[in-house]
């Protein structure tokens, strides 16, 4: 299944050898939240089952990036058994930084009311070890439409929890960020706020603009409260609200990415600004194999209109522009990439996350690579490999560009038996280029294991 995938992805990347997007291609990723914190921006997602009939997702995932065209996978740090009242759906998620803590609110089918629930999960850095804040769900009440959650903290540090298919709901957070103040609120579904009423108060017949879905996210912008959402049914689009208060009345502003050919019926937005751009993150199934149950996170930068309201924000494959460099001299996670083809990704105790399932012909690509003004002497790899091994070859531009190093991979004794080899690079290179490390071996059998690399 896994090289069938991978031979689907070369005939993919031929037509699209400058897409961008989607920003993972080791696994699907639905329902991306950003967060920026410490000049970085973190991107968390669910994750899609390989060939899933449903949304049958086990975890949560974290990305991030500091130049939005290398992303490091920064694997799994929360899953189902995170919560020992989740047995099901770990569907969309959020995280938020408070007070030096990081809180990570997750819906998940619950156990103990046989509904979906509201949970929340807490960490020292963005990237984790997460624990349930509570053991039990922030909310439940046995209900299915407690999915989706978004958090935001307004200018006057109160913070808001809002979610709900088909009613959106909010909790008044405490600043401990995993208690509220008061009871469940739910906001007035009005044909004025949202472009239609629920559907029991539609009338029949009669063809409504729009209709809030699902996954909503909370923001503010120019004093002005805007609240994005999946809209308009299977398949959905993105549109939005805004309002005087975070929890409304809400007017109906309308759509930002209206219905494209994006191979995923439902869609899952979140915006941030960073580094002076403001970028708009949603899903697709554009990934080989992907679709409604196999979506995949995308970006696209935007700039805001005038009086701060949203442009129309289409769908690319070509993604967004580097906004910074990427520095070669140091010790580089292989999980560190801007596109990749055929491979996944793995992690454990002893070495993390760590590149799998390489083969003959794929590779890792880096975008805007800064070789400075002296040629790298040494190409550093920690790899592993249980059968026969294979070679990386470290190539500038293209998978078929110049070959500044080789480093033979011969078996290791094991798929986590690790080695740390050295090659020589024999060509100079000099200024800003795409890095390619392509894996090359024998066709057919699994190569090798990788973990980091170094030019020095």
């Amino acid at each position: 299944m896994l090289k069938k995938l991978s031979i689907a992805f070369l005939a993919a990347a031929a037509m699209t050898a400058h897409a961008q997007n989607p920003i993972v291609q080791t696994c699907y990723t639905s329902d991306p939240a950003p967060m920026v914190h410490n000049d970085r921006l973190y991107v968390y997602t669910g994750h899609d089952e390989n060939g899933a009939d449903f949304f049958w997702m086990q975890e949560w995932r974290v990305y991030s990036t500091d130049d939005m065209a290398n992303w490091t996978d920064h694997g799994s740090p929360l899953a189902l058994e995170s919560f020992s009242w989740a047995d099901d759906r770990a569907w969309a998620a959020q995280t938020i930084e408070r007070n030096g803590k990081f809180y990570w609110y997750i819906c998940a089918h619950s156990k103990i009311s046989g509904g979906m629930a509201i949970g929340v999960a807490v960490g020292d850095s963005p990237t984790g070890p997460f624990r349930d804040a509570l053991g039990k769900p922030l909310f439940e009440n046995g209900s299915w439409d407690h999915i989706d959650p978004s958090v935001f903290i307004d200018d006057d540090g109160q913070a808001w929890l809002c979610w709900g298919n088909p009613q959106l709901y909010y909790l008044k957070l405490n600043e401990d960020m995993i208690s509220y103040e008061g009871g469940l609120i739910l906001a007035d579904m009005t044909e004025e706020a949202f472009g239609a009423p629920l559907m029991k108060n539609r009338e029949k017949g009669r063809k409504y603009k729009d209709s809030y879905v699902e996954g909503p996210w909370l923001t503010k912008r120019n004093g002005t409260y805007q609240l994005i959402y999946a809209a308009g049914g299977v398949p959905e689009h993105i549109s939005y609200s805004t309002a005087s208060s975070p929890t409304g009345p809400w007017k109906y502003a309308g759509e930002i990415m209206p219905l494209c050919p994006t191979n995923s019926f439902t869609n899952h937005a979140g915006v941030a600004d960073y580094k002076g751009h403001s970028y708009f993150f949603y899903h697709t199934g554009k990934l080989p194999g992907g679709g409604g149950f196999g979506r995949s996170a995308a970006v696209e930068e935007f700039t805001y209109n005038a009086d701060g309201s949203f442009p129309t924000i289409m769908p690319t494959d070509e993604g967004v522009k580097p906004i910074g460099t990427f520095n070669p001299y140091r010790r580089v996670e292989a999980e560190t990439m801007a596109f990749s083809r055929g491979l996944r990704t793995e992690q454990n105790r002893k070495v993390g996350v760590y590149v799998t399932d390489a083969h003959n012909g794929d590779y890792i690509k880096l975008r805007n690579v800064d070789f400075g003004t002296e040629t790298p002497r040494t190409f550093t790899a920690r790899v592993a490999s249980g059968l026969r091994g294979g070679a990386i070859e470290v190539r500038t531009d293209s998978i078929k560009g110049e070959m500044i190093a080789r480093l033979e991979v011969p078996g290791s004794g094991g798929w986590e038996e690790w080695k740390t080899l050295k090659a020589e690079v024999k060509s100079k290179v000099g200024g800003t280029h795409d890095l390619y490390l392509c894996f090359t071996g024998r066709k057919g059998p699994h190569l090798m294991n990788f973990d980091w690399w170094r030019l020095k």
